[in-house]
């Protein structure tokens, strides 16, 4: 009686497991037919008011490509002024999806009016139409603005009047040394650090280290005495700068002083880098 009861429960478990593998093999076969749709790529997207290259907010079609283009209309709101805080780059309220593409993008560009007034704008882009109609907008069911994809906020943070991004340079005799990725930030527009710089008197290869300096609010900068790992414990650099509230450029007049063990006696090195915005 026992082994037939044995043989029983095998072959209940080989049909379920066949039922299983069925199952299985029509959830692999099965093909997504649709509905397609268009849709933000993002949802959120934060910048500084100082980045100054254009933001691409980009659109894309969850779908096959298309041997022709998806046009995409949108609407603009929000608090961030037009022509003020923000220009779109080329026709407002359109963007194409290329023929044989998946993604286009709105291109917009930030406008730096920095006054120390520390904030946030916003700006909210919502997709309202698509050609071909076939296409939906965002994912989701109905026409609700909850549907995912259908709108992105962009917000644009106010930054201080010497914050932003730079590239620097320093003369040496004949010399001169550059360099494009520096930065310069702050939480209370009045000490800032400068990042991604570097103490090389003779070129920009030297250690990167930050510098710290203060805004006295006459357009004078001033560097106090400092020092940290990477300069070394023989070694402390100090001096003073200027803002040229024209062109918005910082002139920095460093001192690095070396304190040398052989022979024993403190050397200062002085040079001088200008920093532009980018």
């Amino acid at each position: 009686m026992k082994i037939y009861l044995l043989r029983a429960y095998i072959v209940v478990a080989v049909l379920l497991m066949a039922g299983v593998l069925a199952c299985e093999k029509s959830d692999v076969d099965r093909t997504f037919e649709g509905p397609y749709f268009v849709r933000f790529t993002d949802t959120t997207l934060t910048y500084k008011e100082s980045y100054s290259q254009p933001i691409s907010i980009k659109v894309h079609n969850v779908g096959p490509q298309l041997n022709e283009p998806i046009t995409i209309n949108y609407t603009v709101s929000g608090t961030a002024r037009e022509g003020k805080e923000y220009s779109i780059v080329g026709t407002k309220g359109t963007v194409v999806i290329p023929a044989n593409k998946s993604t286009g993008a709105i291109q917009v560009k930030l406008i730096n009016n920095a006054n120390n007034i520390l904030g946030a704008q916003t700006l909210t882009f919502t997709i309202t139409s698509v050609q071909p109609s076939n296409l939906q907008i965002g994912l989701g069911s109905g026409n609700s603005d909850a549907r995912i994809g259908k709108s992105l906020v962009l917000t644009i943070q106010d930054d201080c009047l010497l914050g932003g991004a730079y590239s620097g340079s320093s003369r040496v005799g004949n010399q001169t040394y550059t360099i494009s990725d520096a930065a310069i930030t702050s939480t209370d527009c009045k000490n800032y650090v400068l990042s991604n710089w570097n103490i090389g008197v003779f070129n920009f290869n030297a250690i990167k280290s930050p510098l710290t300096f203060i805004d006295n609010g006459d357009n004078s900068l001033t560097i106090p005495s400092q020092s940290n790992v990477n300069l070394g414990t023989n070694e402390t650099i100090k001096g003073t700068g200027a803002w040229n509230p024209r062109d918005k450029k910082i002139t920095l007049n460093l001192q690095l002083l070396l304190k040398l063990t052989e022979p024993e006696r403190d050397t200062t090195i002085s040079f001088t880098q200008t920093y532009t915005p980018q």
